[in-house]
């Protein structure tokens, strides 16, 4: 064993030694820095967690993936909240059904977790905007994580609503919170504002208490730990299993010298985005890892227990030298699948957790189990552009020149912006978007006729032919808000003019889809039956629709679709937005489809929208097992 761990042994045995002498039935929660550790009613405490979502797991699932943690020996888990899932249009807050965030925490105590709450107002966590609603950036001189007079108005709006849902689930008021996370890996960011994180610790203190531990948690640099840390919130740190773990402590150490040693944020994997190799880290090396920090007296969270999924649109993405939008599977090659099935990796965890503390008895739940339901043949039903009655039912807005998804108040998804060609086009000519504005991908098409895309930071240029007068329609998505960094004011739309040739466009008709619920609605499966599909003869490029039905078996357990040979989409099962596919680009190959929103006596409605192309045998084909590191050939 290394000197620097034995000296982190020798002080933190002096805690573990110490005899709680507390008033039987009192509840407290604090850190005692004599002795370096947390104390749970007087008694010393060492926590170890892991992180699960709520907001990426079905609630029909949350109970399973409790109990698998607490029988792996967690006695915490850590969990977000992210801003923009409770509240996606402002003033409106949803806190039910697989929002139900006190039930959540209520199945954690019921289950026997403790639970250390990160309520942002800024997550990161790979998630769209990193948490923050995207209303926000109506106001485009808002300055994000800061201490902006707009910005902070909107958290003090969202804190008072959510922070009195919190109170009574505090530890020290009979709940199960211990501590609260004030904002997220601050450091990270550029703003490096301390008068920002003041006012999130007196928000946090007003509705909270005096008695709650708020803490903040930073990566492994020193200008990380001095950005984000601020006095009267505890500092913790992160770090995977390539660190040395005796200096990143002492880093931590350097800004709070005193107190329990803690990793917020111990990475059992990574997550993965589109055209990059499925992310893997290694079993042995977390569990080996994990054992030396537990030896230590350290406070250990795992990141991620449990990734779960970004259905819909809940993906986030990074840009760093170029945009780069995150899968929607967030397995993370973490201890519990992405279906929450118990891994190598949690067993290798569990038998290092007993040497530290008695786990609970019995057998670790069983995987969920899996059906392969086979192949269901789509048809089509029709192209955007012929379908915009259906998909915007309020119409265009008409506008000069391009208006942003945030100015129409169209959040997610995708928007179909309008124009006519200026001048008859002799040859190809280029529609340019000069200034990189398409945010993120733009489908592009010319009565009717499928032309190409224009793409964020690596396509700005194509050709369009055609003559004076017809209708050019450009179907742009959101392929997920920027999460991490500078960059988080992520608008999205054309953000600027496209140039066809000479001409600026202009004279735009710009229709927010509501695909969505045009789909929860019984779209398009509800009136399949008063038209006929369009003839398989007409090609099947550009952004099509595409209907089809699994038939009910009596089953309704998990299962994965893969869209074999499709290039790139969406994918609702019974109204609900399984997420976006790409085999095209992988590694990922399959969605993961929860049993519970199957029916087992009622026909499966599938809806894809395929954006670029689909191939000609319209199959998609139902498996019992995922599929999410498989790069197709870039050749």
């Amino acid at each position: 064993m290394a000197a620097g761990v034995l000296l982190f042994v020798a002080v933190n045995l002096a805690c573990l030694a110490v005899i709680g002498n507390l008033v039987s039935g009192e509840r407290s929660f604090s850190i005692d820095y004599k002795n370096n550790c947390f104390r749970k009613n007087g008694k010393p405490f060492q926590y170890i967690s892991g992180s699960i979502h709520y907001s990426r797991i079905p609630r029909y699932y949350w109970k399973d993936r409790l109990v698998k943690m607490y029988m792996t020996g967690l006695n915490a888990i850590q969990v977000y909240v992210p801003w923009n899932f409770h509240e996606t249009v402002e003033g409106v807050h949803n806190f039910t059904g697989d929002r139900d965030l006190e039930h959540f925490l209520d199945l954690a105590n019921q289950t026997g977790l403790l639970v250390i709450l990160r309520p942002g107002p800024y997550i990161c966590a790979e998630w769209e905007m990193g948490g923050l609603p995207a209303w926000l950036l109506q106001k485009p001189n808002m300055l994000l994580r800061s201490a902006d007079t707009d910005y902070v108005q909107a958290v003090s709006n969202w804190f008072a609503v959510l922070l009195p849902k919190i109170k009574p689930w505090l530890y020290i008021n009979g709940g199960n919170i211990i501590t609260v996370q004030v904002e997220n890996e601050y450091g990270s960011y550029y703003a490096c504002d301390y008068n920002y994180m003041r006012h999130l610790r007196t928000l946090l203190r007003f509705f909270l208490g005096e008695n709650i531990v708020l803490f903040t948690t930073d990566g492994n640099t020193d200008k990380e730990m001095a950005c984000g840390t601020l006095e009267g919130l505890y500092a913790t740190i992160d770090f995977g299993t390539d660190t040395n773990i005796t200096e990143a402590f002492k880093r931590q150490r350097r800004f709070e010298p005193r107190g329990p040693l803690v990793n917020s944020e111990f990475y059992t994997g990574w997550l993965d985005h589109w055209q990059d190799q499925h992310a893997v880290v290694d079993a042995q090396k977390v569990s080996r890892v994990l054992g030396e920090m537990l030896t230590m007296g350290a406070n250990v969270n795992m990141y991620m227990f449990e990734g779960g999924t970004n259905f819909g649109y809940w993906n986030g993405a990074d840009h760093d030298t170029r945009f780069r939008s995150v899968v929607t599977s967030y397995d993370y090659d973490a201890p519990l699948s992405e279906a929450g099935d118990p891994t190598e990796k949690l067993f290798a965890i569990r038998d290092v957790i007993k040497q530290f503390r008695n786990i609970p008895s019995g057998p670790m739940p069983p995987a969920t189990p899996k059906f392969a339901y086979g192949f269901v043949t789509m048809k089509k039903v029709g192209n955007i552009s012929g379908l915009l009655n259906t998909l915007s039912p309020v119409g265009p807005v008409k506008s000069q020149y391009p208006l942003t998804f945030e100015e129409m108040k169209q959040f997610y998804g995708y928007m179909l912006y309008r124009t006519t060609l200026p001048r008859d086009l002799s040859g190809p000519t280029p529609l340019i978007s000069p200034l990189n504005g398409v945010h993120d991908r733009a489908y592009v098409s010319v009565n009717g006729v499928f032309q190409g895309l224009l793409e964020r930071d690596t396509m700005l240029v194509m050709n369009v032919t055609g003559q004076q007068g017809e209708i050019v329609d450009i179907l742009v998505e959101n392929m997920g808000r920027v999460n991490f960094g500078s960059k988080i004011s992520d608008s999205k739309g054309l953000l600027s003019n496209l140039i066809l040739g000479k001409d600026v466009l202009t004279d735009w008709k710009i229709y927010p889809l509501d695909i969505d619920g045009a789909i929860a609605g019984g779209w398009p499966h509800s009136n399949s039956k008063k038209s006929s599909p369009s003839p398989q003869k007409e090609p099947l490029v550009g952004p099509v629709f595409y209907m089809g039905t699994l038939e009910p078996n009596g089953l309704a357990w998990d299962t994965f679709l893969k869209l074999n040979e499709w290039t790139k989409g969406q994918v609702w099962i019974n109204g609900m937005n399984l997420g976006r596919y790409w085999p095209a680009k992988g590694p990922q190959q399959t969605l993961y489809i929860p049993g519970p929103l199957l029916s087992t006596t009622l026909p499966n409605n599938i809806t894809v929208l395929e954006l670029e192309g689909a191939p000609p045998h319209l199959r998609v084909l139902f498996m019992d097992r995922p599929q999410l590191n498989a790069t197709a050939d870039k050749s």
